[in-house]
């Protein structure tokens, strides 16, 4: 007889793999001219922040499914306003780079997400540089390079997008470290889109108004209502699924499903998209890449078992950590003990953690309980 736990965890890592993979092969689908032909990112991600942000209020203010937290004015100007900047800069350059490059290729280029995290928290003060995990970054580097060099599609503006894109996500990542965390205030994925998607989708607007909205006036877009609800609906889903498998497993498991739902999309992309064209060197240079973020996880695990009391026994520390575990992934009971208390803690630095960019309002202090000291891509 299967065990019912067991049979959960494995069940909530195939619901993420699934949702992750297909939100990006759908947005891939309705961004290319080859295909749906709505070329306009911008628009694409207005949406989803849009629908996220209803929803999200739909739950706190009107069923109540769980409880806001205590949000003042000064918090939400120096740290939310700041985080929603970068976040939705993300998500526009990375759903732009859809436009120029090929869903294989962006997927080994988000190799590099550890690395600009990584820089980002040192010049942030929020981790130290150290030459065993810079020796790690400098092997991911030159895997992605070697991986650029041998991709026969390549295009620079779309690689800059995607780049760009890559740190813009690392940047609010140690963000929501530096300015929520310190500020003692937890969100989990339902408040954080309650409060981040309106502020992002505001940011988004200026750029749309700018660069998309002349075009939607002359040109002939074709605006599919299920299109975009089914799409925005994945989107959403997505976010929630990668909150349950982090409950259910820990940041470790979830790095390591990544990295299978890369290998996953880089297959499939070849298949549902005849132009990501994958050459030998392509999988040499991103097999380089991922040696080195497996390392640098490794350290990084090393590093959260060496910090643990040795006093402590394995049952006990086990035991403990379960108990955290099923309490940060209850969302659905609204918190009664305080108003500015989440379901999400814990601490420690994002240096090390691997964040899917398709859902990135996972808060990274929820990431930070197991294996490690924090990556997750649309």
């Amino acid at each position: 007889m299967i065990n019912k736990t067991l049979f959960l965890t494995y069940f909530y890592l195939f619901i993420y793999i699934l949702l992750s993979s297909g939100v990006i092969l759908y947005n891939k689908w309705v961004l290319s001219p080859k295909y749906f032909n709505f070329p306009l990112p911008i628009t694409l991600t207005m949406i989803h922040m849009g629908f996220s942000g209803a929803v999200a209020f739909l739950l706190i203010r009107v069923f109540k499914v769980v409880s806001p937290v205590k949000m003042t004015f000064e918090i939400y100007a120096t740290s939310v306003v700041p985080i929603s900047a970068f976040f939705a800069s993300s998500l526009w350059f990375g759903n732009t780079a859809y436009l120029h490059i090929s869903v294989a290729f962006i997927q080994m280029l988000k190799a590099l997400m550890p690395v600009a995290t990584f820089i980002m928290a040192v010049m942030c003060g929020t981790d130290k540089a150290r030459c065993d995990v810079f020796s790690n970054m400098l092997l991911v580097s030159v895997g992605v390079v070697i991986s650029s060099y041998g991709e026969i599609h390549f295009n620079i503006v779309g690689t800059l997008y995607q780049v760009t894109g890559i740190f813009a996500e690392a940047l609010r990542l140690v963000l929501t470290q530096v300015l929520l965390q310190k500020k003692g205030l937890t969100l989990n994925p339902i408040t954080s889109l309650y409060y981040i998607a309106p502020c992002s989708f505001v940011f988004l607007f200026v750029p749309w108004y700018l660069l998309e909205k002349p075009v939607m006036e002359v040109s002939q877009i074709q605006f599919n209502f299920w299109i975009f609800f089914s799409n925005a609906i994945c989107a959403l889903a997505l976010n929630f699924s990668i909150f349950l498998v982090i409950g259910r497993t820990g940041a470790v498991t979830i790095r390591v499903a990544g990295v299978l739902k890369d290998w996953i999309l880089i297959a499939l992309s070849t298949v549902i998209f005849p132009e990501s064209t994958i050459t030998g060197l392509n999988i040499i240079g991103y097999a380089i890449a991922l040696c080195g973020v497996v390392m640098y996880n490794y350290i990084k695990v090393k590093d959260v078992r060496a910090s643990q009391l040795p006093s402590e026994s394995l049952p006990d520390r086990i035991t403990k950590e379960w108990k955290l575990e099923k309490k940060s992934s209850d969302i659905f009971v609204p918190d009664k003990t305080s108003d500015n208390e989440g379901s999400v803690g814990g601490n420690g630095s994002v240096s090390g953690m691997n964040i899917d960019e398709e859902a990135p309002l996972v808060p990274s202090s929820r990431l930070s309980h197991i294996g490690r000291t924090q990556l997750t891509g649309k």
